[in-house]
């Protein structure tokens, strides 16, 4: 932990990490890099080679992150959200599942993007506001904080509405959508609102106001290529996606898992090209992913092949193993320790033996690495640790013993075995509810 994040992590912020870390094992929404530990390395590439390098220049690119359950996918993507809001990029940090967000369909991919894309949060240590309408929300208020509302409507008419993008109807929304904001005009912003997002406008609302195209499965990937597009255009940095797709993508039928591929595909080859410019796209798999699932489809097989995972020696690698860290395992979930000890006394509001303590996490991470390493072993340790520094408060500090450490570890290693995958469910079409801008709410 940099000084720097010890002066600014007050005890309530403190609080909340301490407590997503002792309740389930899972990273903080944010402050995340105050107790990462471990995958510097793939930071720094990511840093260095890409945020600071590749996006700028107007480049992409795509990296798979793989991980077993519990080794830290979530976490790593929420250490590249942080680290991007920090540099000024644009973040949609999606969750896909078989329901809400499958990736095997283009247009529910779009309004997961839309939906959950922000711009940094202008509190350091608070979640932003999320959609692409709050996005440009922010970015007129800057302009128009900037240059004032006339400057601002001339941009709109010489430049926003002639931005090159793969989709006219997006630009002229995206237009249309600025406009309506700066005029007050609530009707018109509510209805281009919803386009934006992927909601299903009447063509006749939408039509209205220039835009003539309707939000469909054809023109998805279009739609997206021109958010990605039209931001930088509009003075953002860039845009990162992150793709967290967890164990579904293991149980999908076949013709679902060919559709699946042929749109990670057409993402992987997309940032081969200037038509997706100062985009990071990083897609989280489980490790069978890439040995069981993969190996069917060729075309994509191929642009995934590596002789090994991303490092210095070959920082273009499209594979981001998470199971090849900076630090051996006992090491690791000591440092991990000695991060947790920080900010438990920043939350607690006290001061433990530190010598003592860094003593205790060293015995339980050996004991956990060496019997319980099957099972998610970092979020075991995280919980176990926490519930240890606890009872170290409660009960007197003191030195542990093996066998209290190894009752602990074993009753939580318990309650976090790994779900078995889901049986495929072949989830019936439902139609949106048709957008009546009458019944939106506020929320633009």
């Amino acid at each position: 932990m940099t000084e720097t994040q010890k002066m600014t992590m007050d005890r309530p912020t403190a609080m909340c990490i301490l407590e997503s870390l002792g309740a389930s094992g899972k990273p903080p929404d944010r402050g995340i890099l105050g107790i990462n530990v471990g995958n510097a390395t793939y930071l720094r590439i990511l840093d260095r080679e890409y945020l600071e390098g590749l996006l700028p220049a107007g480049g992409a690119t795509f990296r798979i992150v793989q991980g077993g359950y519990g080794a830290g996918k979530t976490h790593f993507l929420y250490c590249v959200r942080e680290m991007a809001w920090n540099k000024g990029y644009a973040v949609a940090d999606v969750v896909l599942s078989a329901r809400e967000c499958p990736f095997d369909k283009s247009l529910e991919v779009y309004r997961a993007v839309a939906n959950k894309i922000a711009m940094p949060p202008r509190d350091p240590l608070g979640m932003p506001s999320e959609g692409l309408p709050v996005v440009l929300d922010e970015i007129l208020f800057d302009r128009v904080k900037e240059h004032g509302e006339e400057a601002t409507r001339m941009w709109l008419r010489e430049e926003v509405r002639r931005i090159p993008c793969d989709n006219a109807a997006f630009r002229e929304c995206v237009t249309g959508y600025l406009r309506a904001t700066l005029e007050e005009d609530e009707r018109t912003r509510r209805v281009l609102a919803a386009w934006l997002i992927g909601q299903e406008v009447p063509p006749r609302e939408h039509r209205d106001h220039g835009v003539y195209e309707s939000l469909k499965e054809a023109n998805a990937f279009p739609m997206l290529r021109s958010l990605t597009q039209v931001l930088p255009r509009l003075g953002v940095r860039g845009t990162v996606i992150l793709f967290d797709e967890g164990d579904r993508v293991m149980s999908l039928t076949a013709s679902r898992s060919q559709r699946l591929m042929d749109n990670l595909r057409q993402i992987v080859d997309l940032c081969g090209q200037a038509r997706f410019p100062s985009v990071m796209v990083l897609y989280a798999v489980p490790p069978d992913f890439l040995r069981n699932v993969v190996p069917d489809y060729p075309a994509l097989q191929q642009r995934l092949k590596a002789p090994g995972p991303l490092s210095e020696r070959s920082p273009q690698s499209p594979i981001i193993d998470l199971e090849h860290l900076d630090l051996p395992p006992a090491q690791l979930l000591t440092e991990i320790g000695k991060r947790i000890l920080q900010v438990f006394e920043t939350a607690r509001d006290l001061k433990l033996d530190h010598e003592l303590q860094e003593k205790n996490a060293a015995l339980l991470a050996t004991l956990v690495t060496r019997h319980h390493y099957e099972v998610s072993h970092r979020r075991l340790f995280v919980k176990a640790w926490v519930d240890l520094l606890y009872g170290q408060v409660s009960e007197g500090e003191h030195a542990l013993e093996t066998g209290e450490v190894e009752a602990l570890a074993g009753a939580t290693a318990g309650s976090l075995l790994a779900p078995e995958a889901p049986e495929f469910e072949d989830f019936e079409e439902e139609d949106d509810d048709v957008f009546n801008p009458d019944d939106l709410e506020e929320e633009f």
